[in-house]
């Protein structure tokens, strides 16, 4: 086979340095824009961003000659580095979460990142990350929520 073909799309949750509240609403709009450069100059595709003052979710399409680890570290150390020359000192949570999605259901997940707002009104993020955790039967640290 001459060519590499790979579909790697990959739904990804973070969250600010101690679930701290520090990215505003009026916030948001701009650092979700300056991520999506990010991921675009990393050539991942961003298929959706969304998230609260505490968190951000991104589903995307991680290239075949990167990695997930190496896209969250490029993600994550350059918004980071925005929003601390836009706004207050900001750091992102060391650690994260990734699932694997099918595109199938791209159009649900989708949905789900771009509703995040009025989900969270109904559901805090420990309660969503543990739901998530247990539906990708990830294996986790119940005590960690």
């Amino acid at each position: 086979m001459s060519h590499t073909y790979v579909q790697n799309v990959v739904h990804i949750i973070f969250s600010t340095k101690n679930r701290a509240p520090t990215i505003s609403a009026s916030l948001r709009p701009r650092l979700w824009n300056y991520i999506v450069g990010i991921c675009r100059n990393q050539k991942i595709f961003c298929h959706a961003i969304g998230g609260t003052a505490d968190h951000l979710h991104l589903l995307i399409q991680i290239p075949a000659d990167s990695s997930l680890a190496k896209s969250v570290n490029a993600i994550k150390a350059n918004s980071s580095r925005w929003m601390t020359q836009n706004g207050p000192k900001f750091a992102w949570q060391e650690n994260y979460a990734a699932f694997s999605v099918s595109h199938s259901l791209l159009p649900a997940v989708i949905r789900y990142i771009s509703t995040q707002e009025t989900h969270h009104r109904r559901m805090d993020f420990s309660t969503e990350l543990l739901a998530l955790l247990k539906k990708h039967d990830v294996a986790h640290d119940s005590n960690a929520f």
